[in-house]
């Protein structure tokens, strides 16, 4: 039995260009989150239908199969428009599948995160590693700086032949956290644990961090976005 909630708020944004979706095939279950990079209406709307059209892909054909079928086709799309490619909407994206009797897959793009909560006074561990800036220039032993982390190295629509596509497989027991970078950010940056707002039932949990994170990050809160699932 696996229960499941997501909990939105726009911040400071115009739009809401952060989107989830789940999908069953055949005891395969996949649990996706998008976020849009930019916030007006063809971003708000392209990233919905890409959502679903994830986990559809994953659930059929495994969290990084699916993830690598949907970042092609976009990628295709984006080079198919020449110098108008670079304007059609993009995003960052995580997807996780669960399935009877397997562990739990995850794959993603982007600074989108995934974390699994093993038991309600554990602390919540991150399954992804992100890919943006901030991360390459760690990596090489540099200091980033306050905006590197606001550079994504990967992303739905990235034509780059070297963009790099994560992923992780964990024990499927314990609590699924999805989390766009505006669910997550705010409390990291106030060193805040993000398992203190996870407890109580999936709707309740999914919706105290985004609270959470919409007030610590003020005016300049962005679109937060929590799917929170309970894996049996």
């Amino acid at each position: 039995m696996t229960t499941h909630s997501t909990a939105q708020l726009i911040g400071g944004r115009s739009h809401q260009c952060d989107a989830t979706a789940t999908y069953t095939h055949e005891g395969r279950r996949a649990y996706v989150l998008l976020d849009g990079i930019g916030s007006d209406e063809d971003v708000q709307s392209w990233t919905r239908t890409t959502a679903r059209r994830l986990a559809r892909a994953a659930a059929r054909n495994g969290a990084l199969k699916g993830l690598q079928q949907i970042h092609a086709a976009r990628a295709e799309e984006v080079a198919e428009q020449g110098p108008y490619g670079p304007d059609l909407p993009m995003a960052v994206a995580v997807v996780a599948v669960t399935e009877p009797g397997q562990p739990l897959q995850i794959a993603w793009c982007g600074d989108a995160r995934a974390y699994l909560l093993p038991a309600p006074t554990s602390p919540a561990r991150r399954l992804t590693t992100d890919h943006n800036m901030r991360r390459v220039l760690i990596d090489m032993g540099a200091k980033p700086g306050p905006y590197s982390r606001n550079r994504v190295t990967s992303y739905l629509g990235d034509t780059a032949v070297t963009a790099p596509l994560g992923s992780a497989t964990a024990t499927a027991t314990g609590r699924l956290i999805l989390a766009s970078d505006g669910a997550y950010e705010p409390l990291e940056d106030a060193d805040i644990e993000i398992s203190d707002y996870l407890t109580g039932r999936p709707q309740k949990a999914a919706r105290t961090l985004v609270e959470a994170a919409v007030t610590h990050g003020g005016q300049r809160a962005d679109n937060a976005t929590a799917l929170v699932a309970d894996l049996g």
